[in-house]
């Protein structure tokens, strides 16, 4: 699954990460509603897990202008401290199709999610880019370049989901930063370490075929078709 966590206690979001990424699924999460609203109608992702407080934007107004101002259908599931009778049809009101209230397990959390992916035909679940000789499955998390499996980073798997998807056209830097770690980016340059690892990967493990990650001084990134250099 791919899995949007719009959620602002980095605790949580860090157990979330802790227990989905080693069972395969591929987090993105924003720290505030604004932030998350914008990736969710930016990206596609196989279902939400929402907060229902959050800073600016709070969860409700997000379920509610997904639904009405974007026409976005992802499965949402609403996690929230809110307990009572009339905050769950409110928030199932809002257009959301679920609601796990705080504390909860994370089994249960994870087989409510997939429910939700089923009912809603796991749209995005076996997506599978391709670009050139690399091939990439959203499912699987498998990524090859002419046949041969790459060992990646889980940021580089973001960071080639983002490349591939724009492929041939450029991705700037900002573009990235964003895609990675929304509105609060690394002080360091880490965006160009780990373009670097992604390189080692698909590139310099490949010596005998030319390269496709290219770097365009000061704006960006692209990916390039081999016959390109040839």
């Amino acid at each position: 699954m791919r899995i949007l966590i719009i959620e602002d206690n980095p605790d949580i979001v860090a157990n979330l990460y802790e227990y989905f990424e080693p069972l395969g699924h591929q987090l993105d999460n924003a720290r505030n509603g604004q932030a998350g609203l914008a990736q969710a109608t930016a990206q596609r992702f196989d279902v939400i897990v929402l907060d229902g407080m959050l800073p600016g934007l709070d969860g409700l107004e997000v379920c509610r202008r997904l639904r009405e101002e974007h026409q976005c259908d992802t499965p949402i599931l609403m996690l929230t401290a809110r307990d009572t009778i009339h905050d769950k049809v409110t928030g199932l009101r809002a257009g959301a199709d679920d609601y796990l209230v705080k504390p909860y397990s994370l089994i249960e959390l994870e087989a409510r999610l997939e429910a939700l992916v089923r009912r809603a035909g796991a749209p995005c679940s076996n997506q599978v880019l391709r670009f050139g000789g690399l091939v990439f499955n959203l499912g699987t998390f498998e990524a090859t370049r002419d046949g041969q499996r790459l060992e990646l980073t889980p940021i580089g798997y973001k960071l080639l989901a983002a490349l591939m998807r724009a492929a041939p056209l450029l991705v700037t830097r900002e573009e990235l930063e964003h895609q990675l770690w929304q509105d609060e980016p690394p002080l360091s340059d880490a965006l160009r370490s780990h373009i670097h690892v992604l390189r080692q990967a698909i590139d310099k493990s490949f010596p005998s075929s030319p390269p496709m990650l290219i770097t365009v001084a000061g704006i960006g990134y692209r990916l390039v078709e081999t016959d390109a250099h040839q």
